[in-house]
């Protein structure tokens, strides 16, 4: 285990301003507004001139409610209020939840249905990590060209949601042991027709992004946040793996059937906003190469477990945590069980209110402007920061 090391964030602060007095520093609240700072969400920051010495994220004007409103709902009733945790990631969601029920319930979830979970997490992690980058981009003040070239491919994917849930984004799609509908005609010969073509799209926005000198210099160097205290902080996902921490819940839980499938966990060096881009950009081209295995070997046979109960559902009296790798990191869900139609306990692990507790650290040292490039390379969604 990895031991906490002394308040370097509070040293850091006192080297800034040890030669500033502090009428010459200045506080602001950015936020809340949209786009820069996420909707219901600010900062209290504190510069000396343009640099910032002190910086507090400000949570808790959302009233999402939703761990309240998960005790006093039956079981199957918390379904579709996962999808308003991640809005953009709702697939991700509502597998999470599920896996912790079925822990609790003892529910074996058939083959296809295990495949077809797959398939639609890794669709929902590339339209989610094609988004953040046009969003982080557009942050900081792009016109908005590589936001459209990612919505042009997140559509697509949104259309393949549509097709098989009903809906685009509150997709309502998992059941406890397995999947609510099975593909309809001809969706896997069009899925297959989408994932083909998203190489190209990655090609063309890593030539547009990736080595453009404005953006390497926004981004190289800035933002940066050290193995230790990412591992320490409980940060997870592409902000972990972008410190050189080689952790995804994928290889090592293997939960589900990603045993199966061969593919790597791409890495960081540097810690800063250049890594956590260039880790999303080479986690969908890992995704690629899941799909392409889910989808080639996808079997057929039922997508329920015919002990799985829609009505009168009352798991036995029990506890469990059920988490994944979801597109931002660790998404966990508690649950205790006392034998009734509710839980007695609901509880959220969500990967953006934790990887959000070190945005301080990255920021302190940095310019103003700077600030809203760190906090869009976090990738957060305030559904599951203030649940």
């Amino acid at each position: 285990m990895i031991k906490d090391t002394p308040a370097a964030n509070d040293e850091r602060t006192r080297e800034l301003t040890s030669e500033t007095s502090e009428s010459q520093l200045l506080e602001v609240s950015m936020g809340p507004h949209h786009p820069s700072t996420h909707g219901v969400f600010r900062m209290d920051v504190v510069l000396d001139g343009e640099r910032v010495v002190k910086l507090k994220p400000v949570v808790g004007y959302l009233h999402r409610n939703h761990e309240k409103i998960g005790e006093g709902n039956s079981y199957l009733a918390s379904m579709p209020y996962t999808d308003r945790l991640d809005y953009i990631c709702s697939l991700t969601n509502n597998w999470a939840y599920a896996l912790s029920v079925e822990k609790l319930a003892g529910l074996e979830v058939p083959e296809r249905a295990q495949y077809l979970r797959v398939i639609t997490a890794e669709l929902t992690r590339l339209q989610n990590h094609a988004g953040v980058i046009g969003f982080l981009v557009q942050d900081m003040g792009a016109s908005g060209t590589p936001l459209m070239y990612a919505f042009r491919e997140r559509e697509k994917i949104l259309d393949l949601f549509e097709e098989l849930t009903g809906s685009r984004m509150m997709c309502n799609y998992m059941r406890f042991g397995g999947c609510r509908v099975d593909l309809p005609a001809g969706w896997l010969e069009r899925a297959k027709k989408i994932v083909a073509g998203f190489p190209a799209f990655l090609d063309e926005y890593e030539a547009l992004l990736g080595s453009n000198e404005i953006l390497m210099a926004r981004t190289q160097g800035v933002g940066v946040i050290t193995a230790l205290l990412a591992v320490n902080a409980g940060v997870t996902g592409p902000m972990l793996r972008a410190t050189g921490v080689n952790y995804d819940i994928r290889k090592v839980d293997k939960y589900g059937i990603y045993d199966r499938f061969e593919f790597r966990v791409p890495l960081g060096e540097h810690g800063d906003v250049y890594d956590r881009y260039m880790v999303r950009i080479l986690e969908m081209r890992e995704s690629l190469k899941i799909l392409e295995q889910a989808m080639r070997d996808l079997p057929a046979g039922p997508i329920m477990d015919p002990k799985s109960k829609i009505r009168g559902f009352r798991p036995k009296a029990g506890e469990a945590y059920g988490r994944i790798e979801a597109p931002k990191g660790e998404l966990g869900f508690y649950l205790i069980s006392d034998g009734s139609p509710n839980p007695y306990r609901y509880r959220v692990r969500p990967p953006s209110f934790i990887n959000l507790t070190v945005l301080e650290d990255m920021c302190i040292g940095n310019y103003i402007a700077d600030a809203v490039a760190i906090l869009g390379s976090v990738d957060i969604v305030l559904g599951e920061v203030d649940r």
